[in-house]
C-alpha cells in the first residue's frame, strides 16, 4: 500500500491507498517541534488505530511545504516504515508543465493540487486551495501550469484580528446568517467568511478575464474549501482529497518511468 502524507504549515495529512483507491485518511498538527523517533511511532499507532501495520505500508510519498521538519519527518519514516520516501519537488515528473518565471518557486501542494484537477477533471481549469494560505492556480487544456494567486487563507486573517487587536476575541470561522451583524464575533465571522468568498468571485473572474480561455472549470479544495463553495457559484466542483489523490498519481508515475 501506499502512504501519502500533504505536509502543509498547520497540518500533517496522511492518506492509504491501495492502487488508486483511497481506503483511510487521518492529520495531526506541525505546530510542535518532533523528533524523528516521535515522528514514527506517532505514525505507526495511528495506522494501528485505523486497521494497519507499518509492514502494510510499501512506498511513501511527500509533499511539502514546511522544509525545516523534512529531515525528522523523513527519518521517522524510514526507521519506522522501512520506506525512503519519494518527495514533490524539483526534478519530479508530474505530467504537467510548469510555464512561471522559475519553476522551483512553485509550492509542491499547488503542483500536487494542479496534477489531481488536471488528470481528474481536465482543462483548462482553476484550482482552488483555501489553507493556511489560499491559493488559484490556472492550468491549461494542454496542461499548462501558468501560475496564480496566493493570499492570506481564512485563518491567518483571523489570527490577525485576534492577536493584533486589543478587543476582539478568537472565534469559530463559520458563515454567519447575515452580512450586516449585531454583535462583534458576528461581525468578525462576516467579514472573514464573506470576505473570503467575495475575493474568490473576484479573484476567479479576473483569472478567467485575463486568460482568454474558454469553459474554464473550477475546482475547489482545502479544510475551509467547502463552506466557500456552498456560497460561490464560481466553483464548479469541491473535493476534499484532492491533494492526495495527486500524490498516488504522481506516485502512479514514478512508476511508469521506473
Amino acid at each position: 500500500m501506499l502512504l501519502a502524507v500533504d505536509v502543509g504549515n498547520t497540518n500533517i495529512t496522511f492518506g492509504v491507498f491501495d492502487g488508486s483507491e483511497l481506503i483511510t485518511r487521518f492529520r495531526f498538527t506541525v505546530k510542535m517541534p518532533r523528533t524523528s523517533d516521535e515522528y514514527g511511532t506517532l505514525i505507526c499507532s495511528i495506522l494501528e488505530q485505523k486497521g494497519f501495520s507499518e509492514d502494510d505500508i510499501d512506498e511513501v510519498i511527500v509533499a511539502s511545504v514546511v522544509p525545516k521538519m523534512m529531515y525528522s519527518f523523513t527519518s521517522g519514516i524510514i526507521k519506522y516504515l522501512d520506506c525512503q520516501p519519494i518527495i514533490v519537488g524539483a526534478g519530479i515528473k508530474t505530467g504537467i508543465r510548469i510555464e512561471t518565471a522559475n519553476p522551483r518557486e512553485v509550492g509542491p501542494d499547488r503542483i500536487v493540487d494542479a496534477v489531481a484537477a488536471y488528470g481528474l477533471y481536465g482543462g483548462p481549469l482553476i484550482v482552488a486551495d483555501y489553507g493556511t494560505a489560499t491559493t488559484y492556480d490556472l492550468v491549461t487544456a494542454e496542461g499548462a501550469f501558468l501560475g496564480g494567486v496566493i493570499s492570506p487563507g481564512i485563518r491567518i486573517s483571523a489570527n490577525a484580528l485576534w492577536n493584533d487587536t486589543a478587543n476582539l476575541p478568537e472565534i469559530e470561522i463559520k458563515c454567519p446568517a447575515n452580512v450586516v451583524a449585531k454583535d462583534t464575533i458576528t461581525a468578525m465571522q462576516a467579514g472573514l467568511f464573506f470576505g473570503t468568498v467575495g475575493q474568490s468571485k473576484f479573484i476567479i473572474n479576473k483569472i478567467k478575464e485575463e486568460s482568454g480561455l474558454k469553459d474554464i472549470k473550477v475546482v475547489a479544495t482545502g479544510g475551509l474549501g467547502k463552506i466557500v463553495t456552498d456560497y460561490t457559484e464560481e466553483i464548479d466542483i469541491y473535493d476534499s482529497d484532492l491533494t492526495l489523490k495527486g500524490l498516488q498519481m504522481i506516485y502512479e508515475k514514478q512508476q511508469k518511468l521506473k
